[in-house]
């Protein structure tokens, strides 16, 4: 049996893309089983690709979360948009999410990209408790002709309904391969991101407008002992009346968004936290090439 299964060994990369706001992330969660993408009502919540790893003797699922596929306005849009381009080309099974609401034809060019990917696409449509039968029977239709190709699997995310098909049919479509990652990985980033990406949706959940698109984190001390670990955590912005936002009246929203991030991050690290909480100016670091390339993200000439 033990030859059977080194044989058998399944693995592959399994991406999730679509536009912003369909539920990506919170898909992700429900598949890894961890809560490894941030999760808002907000669109743009995710600015990386983030990889969630599920292991099993005989099998290796590398789910991978993409920023929403947007028009880009600025450089830091620009870097979100490559990561969800590459997740195109490095897939064995393509999750292409929509949603009850949104059209089809948003996005042509991306979707045309879709269409002419190389490996097997399941078409997910989100938020199916929004509409009734007729209607998604309709919009089943629609997507039919859009993307011919792909296998279309409606469900509701945050109901949890239809997940396990889902489930299934990934690990049916997985090709035979040995495993990418050490087996006890549970993602592909450092303990560090997650600090940046817990505070950030506390920033995204607590302030209005601009204000959280502006902002990005950085950790610049993570000390961990057996019991607890000491956060000195940066929030950047690019003006100083955004630096006056994020502080508030006497230091209070800082402190208020402290404390939410800090409850999640001893949640996720099963760790006492110390957190301290610092804003800094750095003006326009969105169109910034040197920024964003020391901020972690793509930057490509031209």
């Amino acid at each position: 049996m033990n030859d059977q299964s080194a044989k058998h060994h399944k693995s592959g990369f399994v991406n999730i893309i679509g536009n912003p706001n369909v539920g990506k992330s919170t898909l992700m969660n429900l598949l890894v089983g961890e809560r490894i993408s941030i999760i808002t009502s907000k669109a743009q919540t995710t600015r990386h690709r983030i990889l969630g790893i599920i292991n099993t003797d005989d099998m290796q699922i590398v789910y991978s979360d993409t920023p929403g596929v947007l028009q880009p306005n600025y450089k830091l849009q620009q870097s979100m948009l490559s990561f969800s381009q590459s997740a195109l080309n490095d897939a064995d099974v393509l999750l292409y999410m929509t949603d009850t609401i949104e059209k089809g034809t948003k996005n042509k060019d991306f979707l045309q990209k879709v269409r002419q990917a190389q490996c097997p696409v399941l078409l997910l449509i989100n938020k199916i408790d929004l509409i009734d039968q007729p209607a998604l029977e309709k919009l089943v239709e629609q997507w039919h002709e859009l993307l011919p190709d792909a296998e279309i699997i409606p469900l509701s995310a945050l109901s949890k309904f239809n997940i396990e098909p889902i489930r299934k049919r990934v690990i049916e479509l997985l090709p035979d391969s040995p495993p990418y990652f050490e087996k006890d990985a549970l993602t592909d980033r450092p303990a560090r991101f997650f600090v940046t990406e817990i505070i950030r949706e506390k920033i995204l959940l607590y302030y209005q407008q601009e204000i959280p698109y502006a902002t990005e984190v950085i950790v610049e001390l993570f000390d961990e002992t057996a019991d607890k670990i000491h956060i000195k955590a940066v929030i950047i912005v690019e003006r100083n009346t955004q630096k006056g936002i994020i502080i508030g009246h006497r230091g209070q929203a800082l402190k208020k968004v402290g404390t939410m991030a800090r409850k999640d991050l001893e949640l996720f690290f099963e760790k006492k936290i110390f957190l301290e909480m610092f804003v800094k100016v750095e003006k326009d670091w969105r169109n910034r090439d040197n920024i964003l390339k020391a901020f972690g993200y793509n930057i490509n000439s031209g």
